[in-house]
């Protein structure tokens, strides 16, 4: 009996400390997460720095490139046949020398008014989308990033597209003329009406789809790679330098605008046609992009001023992603008392998780190929016989199941 009441005790006292322990475990556990928690940004937060931090990244970049895109806006809205990139820059010369230096930042003011917002609109939507559409989620089709950033894209546009006419048509007009914006929508609200405020606004919404959501995947999809290249994986992510970053940003910017260019001419011609005293000639997109292939062709016309374009777009591209990568950390570390680059560190290492391919040619090929099925219904292949791109037999297959 004694030995047996010792061993009942003995046990007793056994669960009694491991019951202390786990009732110590997961008291240090929620001391953990209670530390934790002040470090964890709200939604409302990460809203709040990504607006901020957008559209000081905006307006960083347009101000960089502001006389480059003046002058590009210039010879888009001119018919003038012969447009060469050194004109572009004579035509900058003359301005500076007739009208001061502060002349090739006109419109800067309305350029700003408008891309400001658009940026800051731009890149909250992108990082709202993403969460909407589980973009950062393991097995998430690689389409849904470029879905979202066309959406962003066109949420910006819609929002602010009024500021975007105004720009355009202090561009293109004397000094004198329009003083301010508030001159420029009196005035087109009485000339137009209300509507007359989202001319073009049909071209700048097809062009804006292809060109953001190309330009945030490629960008996304380079940086991945350079983490990669570096070494990096999803616990300890190597993060790419501004350097890189700016290269990844200027390649998005190039191949994003490239694919969008004649409806960037089509936005512009309507917007300023009532103004260069070309009436109506510029009044659908059909009717513009005829007008304008007919009269000046497919080169000089349609990619009037893609030169220029190849040589400002890359910069703001660069500088917008890069200056929106630091400045949302930066505004995220003030907010939860972290390390300035704690939240980029994050990023990056989502970036890593997802289902990106190291052939970057291959992982385009995906994308756009889901994006296609998804489009048409077709839906995805479940067929495990299919290889994986770049693989032996691979488009034999592809073709035989897609059949079937």
């Amino acid at each position: 009996m004694g030995k047996s009441s010792d061993k009942h005790e003995g046990e007793a006292s056994d669960v009694t400390v491991k019951t202390d322990e786990v009732l110590h475990d997961k008291t240090e556990l929620i001391k953990h997460r209670d530390d934790e928690k002040p470090n964890e940004l709200s939604n409302s937060g990460k809203i709040l720095t990504s607006l901020a931090a957008g559209g000081i990244a905006g307006g960083i970049a347009k101000s960089v490139i502001a006389p480059l895109d003046r002058s590009k806006i210039f010879f888009q809205t001119n018919e003038t046949r012969n447009y060469r990139f050194r004109y572009a820059i004579r035509w900058l010369k003359h301005g500076y020398r007739t009208e001061g230096l502060l002349s090739l930042w006109r419109g800067n003011t309305a350029t700003l008014a408008r891309i400001v917002p658009y940026s800051a609109i731009n890149f909250m939507s992108f990082e709202q989308y993403k969460k909407l559409l589980k973009v950062e989620q393991a097995g998430t089709p690689g389409y849904h990033r470029f879905v979202a950033g066309s959406l962003a894209g066109s949420t910006g546009q819609l929002l602010t597209y009024p500021l975007d006419r105004a720009r355009a048509v202090m561009a293109v007009t004397p000094g004198k003329q329009y003083r301010n914006l508030a001159v420029v929508f009196c005035n087109i609200f009485k000339e137009e009406g209300f509507f007359g405020l989202y001319r073009g606004l049909t071209p700048t919404l097809l062009g804006v789809i292809p060109y953001a959501g190309t330009s945030f995947w490629t960008y996304e999809t380079l940086k991945a790679y350079a983490v990669r290249r570096k070494g990096g994986d999803a616990t300890h992510p190597m993060l790419p330098s501004p350097l890189e970053r700016l290269g990844a940003g200027a390649v998005a910017g190039l191949i994003g605008q490239t694919a969008s260019y004649p409806l960037d001419i089509v936005r512009r011609r309507m917007q300023t046609g009532l103004q260069l005293g070309k009436g109506n000639k510029y009044r659908t997109v059909r009717g513009t992009l005829l007008t304008v292939y007919r009269s000046e062709g497919v080169w000089r016309g349609l990619y009037k001023g893609l030169s220029m374009n190849f040589v400002k777009g890359p910069i703001a591209a660069g500088i917008t992603f890069t200056a929106f990568d630091y400045c949302a950390s930066a505004l995220r570390g003030v907010a939860t008392g972290l390390h300035p680059l704690h939240h980029l560190n994050q990023v990056d290492r989502q970036l890593v998780k997802t289902n990106l391919n190291m052939n970057l040619v291959m992982d385009y090929h995906r994308t756009f190929s889901e994006m296609s099925h998804a489009a048409w219904g077709t839906g995805p292949l479940n067929d495990n016989s299919v290889p994986e791109p770049g693989q032996s037999g691979y488009w034999t297959k592809l073709v035989q199941a897609q059949e079937k």
